[in-house]
């Protein structure tokens, strides 16, 4: 079998599961050519990609987690959550924590709601809307604006950046990704002076205002924070709803057996549609030192990839993982990385978006079915819908 993980047609309206099951059968840790790069190692089985996201001495996040080598030279100095190691990360992660806790991510709870019925209100009386754009890009950009203390509007602009920046530079070019950097880097500017001038009672203000090692927080530290919290608040939920939708419409066995019991089903249901969507494709780490995964020699500097959507169908782990079924459990899948220090912070926040948007979409969407086909991320690293058209019964509300 022909193996190509990084073109990004494979990506379009599913990853590519029959070369995942291959690798997973015949070689779980493969050598893969790499494209002005020196190749690196794609692991597939579940049991390996735990194993990795949770040994970060062996497996280390720097200098990168995507697989292509960043040109933009490194400082020693500024360093962004998710390419660092512990104790650095351990530090970085303990500033925020706090705000992506069970507790308090639960006390978010009708607030996450309200915004829900807010996106349902707006599109309701159509009759018709891309359930993308209009509602799972919308959910998480509400929030995580409303988190920084930033107009909810503005989240939304910086969620099409983000867009841009996940997509592959072959496909929209090297200045659109470019023009997409400068303004995220524009806003957080303009967002780090306000909030250090007049701070509120936000999560952006409180980044401000810390210190990592005893070094005050500056301009090109929030800019990592901002770029991340709006980057990752928005992928799960937004790729989640939009893929987990299109999902549905493929199995409406299990469609209708979601509307038949929404409360009953949907949080086995979430799960289980995070284990199929996957929209984090991949992780990437570098060796530390020489290591053997699953027999292979690996040695110092070499590139190790992730591939969630293949540990995510595992046999091993997952009773006849090519079925959707919304009552799977137990369902310990790796959508959320495969535990570890990296284990996604905003999981929590993430479930309750996902859970709040679908119940306000299903319960009062009426008969939402397709409308046109989608279209997809033009990306090997996220993956879900950028357009999904749907209709339903229009109502007064």
């Amino acid at each position: 079998m022909k193996i190509d993980l990084l073109d990004v047609v494979s990506y379009s309206r599913s990853q590519p599961h029959d070369q995942f099951a291959w690798l997973r059968n015949n070689d779980p840790v493969h050598w893969h050519d790499e494209p002005d790069g020196p190749g690196f190692w794609a692991v597939t089985r579940y049991d390996d990609v735990s194993a990795v996201g949770r040994d970060p001495q062996t497996y280390s996040s720097s200098p990168t987690i995507m697989i292509a080598d960043s040109t933009t030279p490194q400082d020693g100095v500024h360093q962004m959550m998710l390419m660092a190691d512990p104790p650095v990360h351990t530090r970085m992660r303990r500033l925020v924590n706090r705000e992506f806790t069970p507790r308090a991510t639960a006390q978010m709870q009708g607030h996450i709601d309200g915004i829900a019925r807010g996106i349902i209100d707006a599109v309701v009386e159509r009759g018709e809307c891309d359930l993308v754009t209009d509602i799972a890009g919308v959910m998480p950009s509400f929030v995580i604006a409303d988190m920084l203390g930033i107009p909810q509007a503005d989240g939304l602009e910086l969620y099409h950046h983000t867009e841009a920046l996940h997509s592959s530079s072959e496909v929209i070019g090297r200045e659109a990704q470019d023009a997409a950097f400068a303004a995220m880097y524009a806003y957080a500017a303009e967002t780090f002076a306000r909030k250090a001038a007049e701070p509120g009672d936000d999560l952006a203000s409180l980044i401000v205002a810390s210190e990592l090692d005893g070094r005050p927080c500056d301009e090109m530290d929030f800019f990592l924070w901002f770029l991340l919290l709006v980057d990752a608040g928005g992928d799960t939920t937004r790729n989640l709803v939009g893929g987990g939708m299109q999902a549905l419409f493929e199995h409406p066995d299990q469609l209708a057996l979601l509307m038949a019991d929404i409360d009953g089903v949907l949080p086995t249901a979430v799960e289980e549609l995070l284990r199929w969507v996957s929209p984090v494709i991949y992780m990437r780490r570098t060796v530390t030192e020489p290591a053997v995964l699953a027999g292979q020699a690996l040695a110092e500097g070499d590139k190790v990839v992730m591939y969630y959507g293949a540990a995510n169908r595992d046999p091993v782990h997952f009773d006849e993982p090519e079925r959707l079924d919304l009552l799977r459990t137990p369902n310990r899948h790796v959508a959320f990385g495969g535990g570890g220090p990296h284990f996604c912070l905003g999981a929590h926040l993430a479930r309750i978006e996902i859970t709040a948007i679908l119940r306000e979409l299903l319960t009062r969407l009426g008969n939402i079915a397709p409308a046109g086909e989608p279209t997809w991320m033009d990306s090997n690293f996220i993956f879900g819908p950028t357009s999904l058209p749907v209709s339903f019964a229009a109502t007064s509300g």
